[in-house]
């Protein structure tokens, strides 16, 4: 664990440059975040996120001349929206 003091530290230093995302999700998300980290090798949940626009975005920029592409990912985006739509209500 770091200290309350290298903490604030650290925040002081990039006050000006970092911007925190506070997402509300389900445990189940957080547990994704968790899987994708350890299975990329990445620093945590945070940096899950990151990656996960990441790939997002690589997927947007193929799907640009790749139509098999673009039509996964209107898969995606449909199956996300439908269980968004299942959860929410």
């Amino acid at each position: 664990m770091v200290t309350t003091a290298s903490q604030r530290k650290w925040r002081d230093k990039h006050r000006y440059v970092k911007t925190q995302l506070n997402v509300m999700a389900r445990k189940l998300v957080h547990r994704y975040l968790a899987e994708i980290a350890v299975a990329y090798g990445l620093r945590g949940k945070g940096e899950a996120v990151t990656f996960a626009v990441f790939v997002t975005r690589a997927l947007m920029q193929r799907a640009e001349f790749d139509p098999a592409t673009a039509d996964l990912l209107g898969l995606f985006a449909d199956t996300y929206r439908a269980d968004r739509d299942v959860y929410s209500a």
